[in-house]
């Protein structure tokens, strides 16, 4: 009987870190992602990390994303050569893999000018997260609530 509360205590130890500890970015929050929104003043505040992932919702008729380079963001361009890179479903989650700075526009012609850009920075797993923030809190209590969950299932086996 001790075999399996210790297999079901490890079970939780292994997975409850990477359940909590990643985050899904609704891109522009109820706004979504469209034109005439500011998302440099959407990013404040948020750590992006490795592990996470970005939600792009969207109108699918009018609006799609594109990742690009730091280049063709700069000259709001989609990548000519390659348009397998566009997300076009309306409802697109980017898992963020590696760390490092990420770029996002809108490829309909004339989005960028309107605001429908998106630039990121990814911090590693590892990487020393910022000064805490009003969202950040909520997220250091949820996971603080997760772990006395865990260490109350302990105590009851």
């Amino acid at each position: 009987m001790a075999f399996p509360q210790m297999f079901a205590i490890l079970a939780i130890a292994i997975i409850l870190p990477s359940v909590v500890l990643s985050t899904k970015y609704i891109v522009g929050d109820d706004q979504g992602w469209t034109i005439n929104f500011n998302y440099s003043k959407w990013t404040p505040g948020k750590t992006f990390r490795v592990g996470d992932s970005l939600v792009f919702n969207y109108d699918k008729d009018n609006h799609n994303v594109f990742k690009v380079n730091g280049a063709l963001f700069k000259a709001r361009q989609v990548p000519l050569a390659n348009t397998n890179n566009s997300l076009t479903t309306g409802n697109d989650v980017v898992p963020l893999k590696t760390a490092g700075n990420k770029w996002y526009i809108c490829g309909a012609e004339g989005h960028c000018d309107l605001g429908q850009k998106l630039v990121i920075t990814v911090l590693d797993n590892q990487s020393p997260a910022p000064a805490p923030s009003a969202s950040n809190r909520t997220s250091v209590s949820g996971l603080a609530s997760l772990i006395g969950a865990a260490i109350m299932l302990i105590f009851l086996f």
